[in-house]
């Protein structure tokens, strides 16, 4: 397993108040942002400018016990998002949102709480509660397989690029930090690592949302004041 290096570049504050942090997607001069308001129970779907982080719009994205978004990802025109009971082993909606209008396009059910989603050329691939468990399913909601997570690490946000799944989380406690994993996408096993400690407030920078993007590693960690922090890959 290689272990790869990163360098901070930017560091971005977001100009709005944000509930609890789930995911991220970067797409060109947009952020969007997943979060979850436990206390008035909805979840919430927030587009931003980059690089100024301010704030364009958004939309709540809940369905009633389902308002816990998790990390979400996307293709050409949608956004694709887990809307979750806020619970392990619950049960979740997987949303699929126009990028123009954040409108809600189609969405199907699958019998567990999703807190991530990563857009594969072939499938759907969605992580459970900690991500014990890994579920392929097609976009339009069919089960492909169940695989169980042979990694330690609690992956919060996922991706598919480059080939490879993209796994942001944390190592199991007490260690601090955290990780992000290339994983093999036949097997889920780690091919490369980079190891992250904290931010100057105490956060793991791998806590919530991650995209990769050109070489370039974003994290969103912190709740509100939130900052998105950019990464160069070595």
């Amino acid at each position: 397993m290689l272990l790869l290096a990163a360098a901070l570049l930017q560091t971005i504050a977001l100009q709005a108040e944000l509930h609890h942090v789930q995911g991220i997607v970067v797409d060109g001069d947009r952020l969007f942002v997943t979060s979850v308001d436990r206390a008035a129970r909805k979840g919430l779907l927030s587009e931003f400018a980059l690089p100024s982080g301010k704030l364009l719009r958004t939309v709540e994205v809940q369905q009633g016990d389902l308002f816990h978004p998790g990390g979400l990802d996307h293709d050409a025109t949608s956004l694709w998002i887990p809307v979750a009971e806020y619970r392990p082993n619950s049960r979740a909606s997987i949303q699929r949102r126009s990028k123009k209008t954040l409108d809600l396009i189609s969405s199907f059910e699958v019998p567990d709480h999703v807190g991530a989603l990563a857009l594969s050329p072939d499938a759907l691939i969605l992580a459970n509660w900690d991500a014990r468990t890994f579920y392929r399913y097609t976009p339009a909601g069919k089960l492909i397989s169940t695989s169980l997570n042979p990694n330690r690490t609690s992956y919060q946000d996922i991706k598919f690029r480059n080939g490879s799944i993209i796994a942001s989380g944390l190592h199991p406690k007490p260690a601090p930090g955290g990780a992000v994993e290339f994983l093999d996408p036949a097997t889920y096993a780690p091919t490369r690592t980079l190891e992250f400690q904290l931010t100057d407030r105490g956060t793991a920078f791998t806590h919530e949302g991650m995209d990769l993007v050109n070489h370039r590693l974003y994290f969103l960690p912190e709740d509100s004041p939130s900052r998105l922090f950019v990464f160069s890959l070595d």
